[in-house]
């Protein structure tokens, strides 16, 4: 099927940070005294908004996380950021598929708007998505799974949500995508297949999403 927008999610997806962001993330949660492992911050936080990361914290403990929680970890998130980042494998050739064969396409990100550029800017991906290209959890309140953020960037770029076709790597993305009725392709790089059951199709490798595309 030929579709009329595709949306990519940013982390993982885009840019290869869930390995940086989930590393800092547990370390600070452990430090503020939840211990967290790389692997539980992965199951539990992947592809969420920030305040996934509150909400489940004072649901399992009763605690409030520091006011100044999301500061900090952005702080250390950017810096590793500018240190380590770099583009998923094949992300820039689909990119370029795309923009050759004048596909429409956008990012649609649980990240803040702050986070995307960061991350935009270090890998050299900025140089495909204007400010009209990108959407953030920030601009619908609610984050995946709630359908809000793909709903919100189809009706900005003038689709129909049956017309679209989402790109995601983590369960919480899948699971938006399905309650916005769009088709979702499942990147299984980092997250084992049978997690993003859900999706229309699953894929392995950045470099096949061109072909599945046509």
């Amino acid at each position: 099927m030929r579709y009329d927008l595709v949306i990519f999610d940013n982390d993982g997806v885009l840019v290869d940070s869930e390995p940086i962001s989930n590393t800092i993330l547990a370390a600070y949660l452990t430090e503020l005294g939840h211990p967290t492992s790389y692997e539980e911050s992965l199951r539990d936080y992947m592809g969420a908004a920030v305040h996934r990361v509150h909400d489940l914290v004072q649901e399992r403990t009763g605690r409030r996380l520091p006011d100044d929680f999301d500061d900090v970890l952005h702080a250390r998130v950017f810096a590793a950021f500018e240190r380590e980042l770099e583009p998923v494998p094949g992300a820039v050739q689909v990119l370029e598929k795309l923009a050759a064969d004048g596909v429409p396409y956008c990012v649609a990100s649980s990240g803040s708007h702050e986070r995307i550029r960061v991350g935009h800017r270090k890998t050299g991906l900025d140089r495909w998505f204007d400010e009209g290209r990108v959407f953030s959890s920030q601009d619908v309140g609610r984050g995946k799974p709630a359908p809000d953020l793909f709903l919100h960037a189809a009706e900005r770029m003038g689709v129909r949500p049956q017309r679209c076709v989402v790109v995601e790597d983590s369960p919480l993305g899948v699971r938006a995508a399905n309650a916005a009725g769009m088709d979702v392709y499942g990147f299984t790089a980092m997250t084992p297949a049978a997690r993003l059951a859900g999706a229309t199709q699953l894929f392995s490798d950045m470099g096949e999403l061109a072909d599945l595309l046509v």
